[in-house]
């Protein structure tokens, strides 16, 4: 499990995405912001996604409380976040303007 690291400066919006440190931070603000979960309360997990033996994008689940789970999946083709709530409905798409390196 990984948590945000308290030293590295949370990105204020997707054009502030630059590295895979900001984009976990940013995915997890915002996965908790969309419950109101105190964000370094509740911990993220992520899978590495792959196709053809190639990494192709990430898988992040929050885990709330009361087995709650918010996930979103980054795709490194189209560069874009997609956020699934609790319920598994997308309840937003995001495009990042900055290669994630």
């Amino acid at each position: 499990m990984c948590q945000p690291a308290a030293a590295s400066r949370l990105p204020d919006t997707p054009a502030d995405v630059r590295s895979f440190d900001q984009l976990r931070l940013f995915v997890h603000v915002a996965l908790c912001r969309k419950e109101n979960l105190l964000e370094h309360h509740f911990p993220m997990t992520e899978l590495e996604l792959r196709q053809n033996g190639t990494r192709c994008g990430f898988q992040f689940v929050l885990h709330g409380p009361r087995s709650v789970k918010l996930a979103a999946v980054w795709s490194s083709a189209s560069n874009e976040v997609l956020f699934y709530d609790a319920t598994g409905n997308r309840f937003g798409r995001i495009r990042l303007p900055n290669k994630v390196a």
